[in-house]
């Protein structure tokens, strides 16, 4: 998959911008606050329709400005398909696919596929669990959209089995069958998410651990646990035996909404012992191991997003990364710079055609 050209209109703090890009490296370079990040946001808008920001859409339309569009011209290997974004202030958000709107943003996901590696990264460590999970569904609901869907339709009955646990606080009664009602649709599309999850952990932490040692040339040694409700239990009954700590609580205590992915160095949780260069190159190995695993899956080459990624690793962690990039055949890549200098030598290091963009 390879982005020919972005177009971008009153998206953050950008009025108007039109790139055309190589069809292999491309590097945004300027001082901090120009926007060289937006750009990859906006290209990130291509491929999963929301910003990687965790903004709200609304937020991201330009100050005194009505809407913006995110445009970009796309090679799939067949033929050439133009994806446009539009949010207007006060209308929904409109995507379409060669001036055909979607159905639904869901069935856009995966047909541009992309990974980000970006200094925001470092919250999947330090953050909750719910950071973790929402980059696990975003991984595979790239290459799996019946995932997508079961993972819609278990958050979707999660929430009204809260708003149902929540009206009966408020008016103080309990009808357990009435709760019950939400079980089954519950246990099948959660042990489907589970099942999903606990795969595609298992096949991806070989790959972690095998990039974190080039990065860092073995000098730790790393893994991902996937923590479950399900693990060691049966679904229907965790509802069963928490139904009154629920009541109490009036949410649902127990299910696949609560899992976790625990990352490990030599045994001890990252958070704790884990250096900033350690955590960098852990997040990265991991990253390269999302791309690598959508690649087997898809067969689509993702696009890699870099985000000032070179300034927190020392020189021997850039130069296993950029040799990472020559051996692997990543695709189409874009890096986000302060230093034209180093992003001019980096480039060099990479043996392929690259375009250098700078802000200002």
């Amino acid at each position: 998959m390879i982005i020919n050209n972005l177009k971008i209109q009153n998206f953050k703090n950008h009025q108007e911008q039109d790139f055309d890009f190589s069809k292999q490296i491309n590097c945004f370079v300027g001082n901090n606050g120009v926007g060289k990040t937006n750009i990859l946001d906006a290209l990130h808008y291509l491929s999963m329709a929301k910003s990687f920001l965790g903004n709200k859409d609304l937020n991201n339309i330009k100050i005194e400005e009505d809407f913006f569009t995110i445009e970009g011209t796309i090679d799939d290997g067949e033929k050439e398909n133009i994806i446009k974004i539009q949010q207007p202030k006060e209308a929904k958000k409109i995507i379409k696919k060669n001036d055909k709107s979607y159905d639904r943003i869901a069935d856009h996901i995966g047909f541009l596929p992309s990974v980000i590696i970006s200094p925001y990264d470092s919250n999947l460590i330090s953050d909750s669990g719910e950071s973790r999970r929402k980059f696990l569904d975003a991984m595979i609901s790239q290459t799996d959209s019946e995932y997508l869907f079961n993972l819609i339709q278990y958050q979707k009955t999660v929430q009204q089995r809260n708003a149902l646990l929540k009206d009966f606080a408020k008016n103080r009664y309990f009808d357990s069958d009435n709760l019950e009602i939400y079980n089954e649709p519950l246990i099948k599309f959660g042990s489907k998410i589970f099942e999903k999850r606990r795969e595609f952990t298992d096949s991806i932490v070989p790959l972690i651990q095998n990039y974190y040692e080039i990065i860092s040339k073995g000098k730790e040694k790393i893994t991902v646990i996937y923590e479950s409700d399900l693990s060691n239990n049966n679904f229907g009954d965790l509802l069963q035996q928490n139904l009154e700590k629920d009541r109490m609580l009036t949410y649902t205590s127990k299910g696949i909404h609560k899992d976790d992915l625990l990352f490990e160095m030599d045994g001890i949780s990252m958070k704790r012992t884990a250096s900033q260069g350690q955590q960098k190159s852990f997040l990265i190995a991991l990253k390269l191991s999302q791309m690598n695993r959508i690649k087997e899956l898809t067969g689509k080459t993702p696009i890699l997003l870099l985000d000032d990624i070179f300034d927190k690793l020392d020189d021997t962690r850039v130069s296993q990364l950029i040799e990472l990039v020559n051996q692997e055949h990543f695709g189409q890549i874009f890096i986000t710079d302060t230093s034209r200098e180093r992003t001019e030598n980096v480039v060099k290091r990479i043996n392929e055609e690259s375009k250098i963009f700078g802000l200002s």
